[in-house]
């Protein structure tokens, strides 16, 4: 159950609707997850929605890179919702199902191409340290280039976000949906 009201609704104002409407007629063709929290204030779930599609869709990563980095941090921030929602985005990418098993284990994938195995360990130290070692850094640099890791560390950073306003307002997986793994308990925080 979640913890606050989610979006779309029919209480939404003329921005909440214009929002809504740009972000479903864009390439998510939906709005799910975060944004339907986002919404609270139309003006951060714009920004929000628009420097999302940008790190997804506008980047030198390709769709595979960008989903192996989105289902590592998924599964490094406990998010049961973000690793839903980029499983399907990271068979249609064309990640074997192999990898898709490991990463949701938390295990290093056999046999990953140079540039796949950079990307995993830079999003895995990344998650894990808020930091790269040397090493990590300069072996990503060298697959990605300067432009490609500012782009990598933004997009690791901008589904840290995602994961946490999923997590921390509950928004609940679609009906029916199973959690792929156990949902992070809150009860221990206090």
């Amino acid at each position: 159950m979640p913890r606050i009201t989610l979006f779309p609704n029919d209480t939404m104002d003329d921005g909440q609707r214009a929002v809504h409407d740009r972000i479903v007629s864009g390439p998510r063709g939906r709005i799910q997850g975060p944004l339907r929290a986002a919404l609270h204030n139309s003006e951060l779930a714009d920004r929000w929605q628009a420097f999302g599609a940008l790190l997804r869709y506008g980047t030198t990563l390709t769709p595979r890179q960008s989903e192996i980095a989105i289902l590592v941090t998924g599964r490094a921030c406990q998010s049961p919702f973000e690793w839903y929602a980029h499983r399907s985005e990271a068979e249609k990418a064309g990640i074997e199902p192999a990898v898709i098993a490991a990463l949701l284990a938390q295990t290093e994938p056999a046999d990953l191409a140079e540039d796949d195995a950079a990307l995993y360990h830079y999003a895995v130290e990344l998650n894990r340290h808020r930091s790269v070692s040397d090493a990590t850094y300069a072996r990503a640099l060298g697959c990605f280039g300067e432009r490609g890791v500012v782009e990598l560390t933004a997009l690791i950073g901008y589904y840290t976000l995602v994961a946490m306003t999923l997590n921390c307002h509950e928004i609940p997986l679609p009906e029916g949906v199973a959690p792929a793994f156990p949902l992070p308990q809150h009860g221990a925080l206090a």
